[in-house]
């Protein structure tokens, strides 16, 4: 009986200094997790503020970091179509407290159309989620002969190399979009580069220029207002201030709309803990009903991926812009 007693108190000595052993290594993370966040967390941006995609990030932001009980600072930091901002938050620890929040471009573009591209966001950089995806657009002068894709295709096929469309730069993902339409229906049209959607928008309503691929909440105003048509929606989802409009994809065949979201990312080497708390962070805010209203009312939709998704994204994303640029004779620059 002694000798089972004995027995039995070294196995549960065993246990307990196992156990021990265990939360030795396990509790430093998950008491970093739990106190997380301990200060202000720093927000870098691509976005010009008041811009769009300025906006939008504020608007989610506000209540995670009033979940999170402490404040988000939005960092503005434009440049070299988000390379100035992806690089920043690259080099910053992974300690939670510098996030990333930018469009595709740097992730899914780049790649292609730079010669020189040491900047690798797949290995410098923790995708969390995605936002938001904005309603993207087609929309014409008043004067164009077309009230949706079927009738602009056969518009553009009708004079070839004539009809002019204008779009935020080359390498943009209004550009790969008019792009791929082009490729798919057998069109010749004429890409305008312009610096700002809103200059192109202003010179589609002047009849400047009588084509545009745009964000639909800028462009809903005009429209509304008669001064311009909404030929098409760009992604697969019907935009509600515009139930009539149709999708590219329902004319045209095998069309798949390039990316548009917003997303949010962490240096490299993020904790997985950390990932997933951000993550649901952001998760209960995109399902906030005042934040989707207000979403709504700019012409954005709210758009969450989980980190493994969203990597998944990106990938694909990178295949899909690839074969359009090689196709489209997009040529890389320094």
């Amino acid at each position: 009986m002694k000798s089972e007693n004995k027995s039995n108190r070294c196995a549960i000595k065993r246990t307990l200094l196992c156990a021990a052993a265990a939360a030795m290594l396990v509790s430093p993370m998950s008491a970093f997790a739990q106190a997380y966040p301990a200060r202000a967390i720093r927000l870098v941006t691509e976005f010009i503020g008041g811009s769009g995609g300025d906006a939008l990030l504020r608007l989610v932001m506000e209540p995670v970091g009033e979940s999170m009980g402490q404040p988000i600072i939005v960092d503005s930091r434009p440049g070299a179509g988000g390379l100035v901002a992806g690089e920043l938050v690259a080099r910053a620890d992974p300690d939670g407290y510098t996030w990333l929040g930018g469009a595709p471009n740097i992730h899914t573009v780049r790649p292609w159309v730079t010669r020189t591209n040491p900047f690798d966001t797949q290995k410098q950089l923790t995708p969390i989620t995605t936002v938001a995806e904005p309603y993207l657009a087609v929309i014409a002068h008043t004067s164009v002969p077309a009230r949706n894709m079927k009738e602009l295709i056969e518009h553009a096929r009708r004079n070839p190399g004539k009809v002019a469309f204008a779009t935020s730069g080359i390498g943009s993902t209004f550009h790969l979009d008019a792009e791929l339409i082009q490729m798919l229906a057998g069109i010749k049209m004429v890409h305008v580069p312009y610096k700002a959607l809103q200059q192109a928008i202003g010179d589609v309503v002047s009849g400047v220029i009588p084509v545009s691929f745009t964000l639909a909440g800028q462009a809903k105003g005009f429209v509304n207002a008669g001064k311009l048509k909404a030929i098409a929606i760009v992604g697969e989802e019907r935009y509600s201030e515009w139930p009539g409009v149709a999708p590219i994809s329902e004319t045209v065949k095998g069309f798949e709309a390039p990316a548009a979201w917003t997303g949010l990312f962490g240096p490299a080497k993020l904790p997985r803990a950390l990932v997933l708390r951000i993550y649901k962070e952001i998760t209960i805010s995109l399902a906030n009903p005042a934040v989707k209203g207000k979403l709504s009312a700019i012409g954005i939709q709210p758009r969450g991926m989980t980190p493994e998704a969203f990597a998944a994204n990106i990938k694909s994303q990178q295949a899909l812009i690839g074969k359009i640029v090689k196709s489209a004779g997009i040529k890389p620059v320094d």
